[in-house]
């Protein structure tokens, strides 16, 4: 897995092995809920941090070791 801040259709349909049309789905829907929130997006991305908050529920600690 990359260190990218964004994570792409391509990649994200790769790791779930899923098709690449869910993988733009998924990522239309994360970033509808990111707008909503007030954040900037970027079509056929989203933020890795809210990609693995929303599937596996882990959150960045930051400082603890």
């Amino acid at each position: 897995m990359s260190n990218a801040v964004f994570i792409r259709a391509e990649e994200l349909a790769q790791e779930l092995e899923i098709s690449k049309a869910k993988a733009y789905k998924m990522i239309r829907q994360w970033n509808e809920e990111l707008r909503a929130k007030g954040y900037a997006t970027v079509n056929g991305r989203v933020s890795r941090q809210y990609y693995k908050e929303h599937m596996y529920g882990l959150a960045d600690k930051k400082g603890d070791d």
